[in-house]
């Protein structure tokens, strides 16, 4: 890596937010277990940086420090912005892979994209998602989706999915599932190794020997993630598997999730309990993997960012934030409890919005409003924009 101090090195955010799995977060009867199981799972990773924790955390982050929100502008540190992952993360492929196979996108219909962009955009919100604040804060332009855009993408590039899984979708194949998941891509697989099949194809248009491609990415933001939601989904609800049995398979997520970071850093070059105790046993696996690589390769610091834990917090006290009381119900959805309906999702006939979606934590039932998006980016900024050497966060569940 460039060793210039004019020269910031790579930094990579691996995240994965709590897996909603479209059901609305943790209720009040079930908050004080969850709150207890986070709070005994709380870890750190060795910082070489400050490791002052300023409010309670999940399996969490590396670094924290005061804040910076995420909209004010501060001296740029990167060039450009790479980032895989799901919905939560996909500014407009999702919508381009569904188009393909002549299948509609509620997506791409009012009222989404509606607080900020004025019309939809590809992205399961009513405006701007994390990446997007956190792109504006580094002075940016926001990070273009790779199957939407004919162009350059010198300033960064978008690989993330809606519906985009870790583990390839052999593995999740009508059937036996695969046990190792590498065989032939469907038709509809848009993985974790597929986003990075797309990224090393765009690498040749952005540079061309060894030298050049050390001093681009030595000054680009890596985003992995989230990863493991949908891979949970699938096997809980569409393959009947039950939470125990659905644990077995955490490590094989894990462990794609590692090897795609290792393998990019070159040296050289509502929910149930049942649910929130997943997504902390992925966390912590995750995070025990992360301080490997970290051993394994000491001149890169690791970020391990925290999703969870914030969503946790703005659930919990929703009046903290700016939120309604009523904290599980969404912006947008059909008529039912919570204003969630599966038959009548957000973006289709006889689904309604809410007057002021910045007064809501959930924007569509599995999907975070702009207003907590920006929180979220908030939590992330600060060590996102520390200097240091060369830089991998990883967020969590």
């Amino acid at each position: 890596m460039a060793a210039e101090t004019s020269s910031i090195p790579s930094a990579w955010l691996v995240w994965c937010p709590i897996p909603s799995l479209h059901l609305p977060p943790v209720t009040a009867r079930r908050k004080s277990r969850a709150r207890e199981t986070w709070a005994s799972s709380r870890r750190r990773v060795p910082s070489r940086s400050s490791s002052s924790y300023s409010r309670r955390r999940g399996p969490g982050a590396v670094t924290t420090a005061t804040a910076t929100a995420p909209h004010v502008r501060v001296r740029r540190r990167y060039d450009s912005i790479f980032s895989l992952g799901d919905s939560y993360a996909d500014t407009g492929n999702g919508p381009v892979v569904l188009d393909r196979h002549a299948i509609d996108n509620p997506v791409m219909r009012p009222p989404y994209g509606s607080n900020f962009f004025g019309r939809p955009t590809g992205r399961y919100c009513d405006g701007r998602l994390a990446i997007d604040f956190i792109a504006e804060s580094l002075g940016l332009p926001l990070v273009p989706p790779f199957l939407a855009r004919n162009g350059s993408f010198r300033a960064g590039a978008n690989f993330a999915v809606a519906g985009a899984t870790a583990l390839d979708s052999s593995f999740f194949r009508d059937g036996e599932l695969h046990a190792s998941g590498t065989a032939a891509h469907s038709a509809f697989n848009t993985s974790l190794n597929v986003q990075l099949q797309w990224f090393e194809s765009l690498k040749p248009s952005l540079c061309a020997t060894g030298q050049e491609c050390r001093e681009f990415f030595g000054r680009s933001l890596f985003f992995v993630g989230k990863f493991g939601f949908n891979d949970y989904t699938i096997l809980l609800l569409y393959k009947g598997k039950s939470v125990p049995q659905v644990r077995s398979f955490v490590q094989d997520v894990v462990r794609t999730i590692s090897m795609a970071i290792e393998a990019r850093y070159n040296p050289q070059t509502g929910c149930l309990d049942e649910v929130n105790e997943l997504t902390i046993h992925h966390n912590s696996l995750l995070l025990e993997s992360i301080e490997k690589i970290q051993a394994k390769y000491p001149e890169v610091e690791i970020i391990y960012a925290d999703f969870f834990s914030p969503v946790m917090e703005m659930v919990e006290s929703p009046g903290k934030f700016g939120f309604e009381r009523d904290v599980l119900t969404v912006c947008c959805g059909g008529p039912g409890r919570y204003h969630f309906r599966q038959a009548i999702l957000c973006g289709e006939p006889g689904a309604t919005k809410c007057e002021d979606p910045s007064a809501r934590l959930f924007w569509d039932g599995a999907h975070l409003t702009e207003a907590a998006n920006r929180y979220v980016a908030d939590e992330w900024f600060s060590s996102i924009n520390q200097p240091a050497r060369a830089r991998l966060l990883a967020v969590s569940n």
